[in-house]
């Protein structure tokens, strides 16, 4: 039976990756046309009463009242395309006067994770009316204090990377217009657009978070690749494990917000079927980082590096789960034969997420609210009720069954197993006495990734090292007692046999 089940989950992760890449695929563009935005032009400019064609170089479209001309408006997608934290630009409808000052937007499309369930309309309208009045001429900085030719504007927690990219493209798309149509002088320079791209602007203002990230990840590293010797000092070991965790907790998550989600993964397998770039990926360098130290260590020792050691919700449910044990708190666990059946659970909903990104990448984003990680690290708990009941929900569970969500519910670590797939080395020792009939390791794994007969489940292992700090460990585990044993049995022969001598 046991057989069967492993055999149904490996079909199941050869089957996701394939279908997943079929929906994906037939993704459809989106095309916009201004006629369609009359009643929110009319906002812009409440004397209209007709709009000209979208035309010129860039496309801008003329608004009149009667044969009056009051303005202009255009799409920033026509104009500039940077794509955002999603890997799409976003597209935003702006409205000109012929004083040059802009007099109104609206984001018509976009499919930013933080903008489609995250950031409330009233904080993004907040945000978008910043602009308003602003001359076209001026340009306007994220952050900080107004300088020379500067005006700056207030960012929306939580979302700076979205935020940065949409001013930069507004700022591009209402000087070339505005250049275009005669409102500004044309003096040969991209007076309101940086010169280098928007990633290595991000980069550089995110020196020492880069720094702090790369200098944990590089720790992280050394642990692995020291794990034997460390496992031999399990004291040792155990300080670092909850020191690294929270790090990962406080910097990777609450600081720098680098919660890796199963957004990111459709995101990248959308971006590698429809136009693979790196400066799409280029622009949260934190994200983009760990997700380059995920990469590599998947493949040299699997998924668990990164659920058992980086991800932020992760640690903080296993801190929570140590802090009740330490106060004696009760915990249960699930039946064995109900615990398999619940590890189904995320790959179910991996499979659903995938399928509704057949729809638009914007619907399956809203049902990636399985994922609490927005809630928690990202808007720390700043949000609607219901968000927040459903995450402290899943942390006062993982408080007596630990790690619940990582288990059953996480989709991205479920899409994780399957480049684990290809890992080049296992790195975890087993005797051949182990499951055969040692239990000991199984009875401890902390997310009971260990079968019966023994084996790692590598699919569910979170490489806490438990199980290894056990295996070198020669008052506990029963070969190693064996081996022990007759060695002071040996000592104790000869020692008596010296001293008859």
């Amino acid at each position: 039976m046991l057989k069967n089940k492993i055999r149904s989950s490996v079909v199941l992760a050869r089957f996701v990756p394939i279908l997943m890449l079929l929906l994906l695929s037939l993704s459809p563009a989106q095309a916009r046309d201004v006629q369609q935005d009359f009643d929110i032009i009319k906002t812009f400019f409440p004397d209209a009463d007709r709009l000209g064609p979208l035309e010129g170089k860039p496309p801008s479209a003329e608004v009149f009242q009667n044969d009056r001309l009051l303005g202009y408006v255009f799409y920033t997608l026509d104009i500039k395309k940077i794509p955002a934290y999603s890997g799409k630009p976003i597209n935003t409808l702006i409205a000109i006067n012929l004083k040059g000052e802009i007099v109104g937007l609206k984001i018509v499309h976009h499919e930013e994770p933080i903008l489609v369930v995250g950031v409330s309309d009233a904080d993004l309208q907040r945000f978008i009316a910043q602009y308003v009045g602003k001359r076209v001429n001026t340009k306007i900085k994220i952050g900080g204090r107004d300088r020379d030719g500067y005006k700056a504007i207030d960012t929306i927690t939580g979302a700076t990377i979205t935020v940065m990219v949409l001013n930069v493209t507004i700022n591009a798309a209402v000087h070339e217009v505005a250049k275009a149509r005669g409102l500004i002088a044309d003096d040969g320079k991209v007076h309101a657009i940086e010169s280098e791209p928007i990633w290595v602007t991000v980069w550089k203002g995110r020196v020492i978070e880069i720094v702090l990230l790369s200098l944990g990840l590089g720790a992280l590293l050394l642990i692995l690749i020291l794990q034997d010797w460390l496992a031999r000092h399990p004291t040792l070991l155990g300080y670092i494990r909850t020191g690294f965790l929270v790090y990962t907790v406080l910097f990777i998550g609450l600081y720098a917000m680098a919660q890796l989600s199963i957004v990111n993964v459709l995101t990248f397998v959308n971006a590698f079927i429809h136009g693979f770039s790196w400066q799409n990926f280029l622009i949260d360098p934190m994200m983009f980082i760990l997700w380059g130290f995920v990469a590599m260590t998947i493949l040299l020792w699997g998924r668990g590096v990164y659920c058992g050691w980086l991800c932020p919700f992760g640690a903080l449910q296993e801190l929570l789960f140590r802090l009740c044990e330490r106060f004696h708190c009760p915990s249960f666990e699930f039946p064995e034969v109900v615990h398999e059946r619940l590890w189904a659970i995320k790959y179910i909903i991996l499979l659903g997420l995938f399928g509704l990104s057949l729809q638009s990448m914007t619907l399956a984003e809203q049902f990636a609210e399985v994922e609490p990680f927005k809630t928690v690290v990202t808007l720390r708990f700043a949000r609607e009720w219901g968000f927040v009941l459903y995450a402290v929900a899943l942390l006062v569970i993982s408080m007596f069954n630990r790690k619940f969500y990582c288990r059953y519910v996480c989709p991205l670590g479920a899409a994780l197993t399957y480049p684990s797939k290809f890992r080049i080395f296992d790195w975890l020792r087993r005797y051949k006495e182990c499951g055969r009939p040692c239990q000991i390791c199984r009875q401890e794994c902390e997310v009971r990734a260990i079968r019966s007969t023994g084996e790692i489940n590598a699919n569910e292992c979170h490489y806490c090292l438990d199980c290894q700090v056990t295996y070198w460990n020669d008052q506990k585990c029963p070969p190693l007692v064996e081996k022990r044993k007759k060695r002071e049995k040996a000592i104790r022969i000869a020692s008596m046999k010296s001293g008859k001598d």
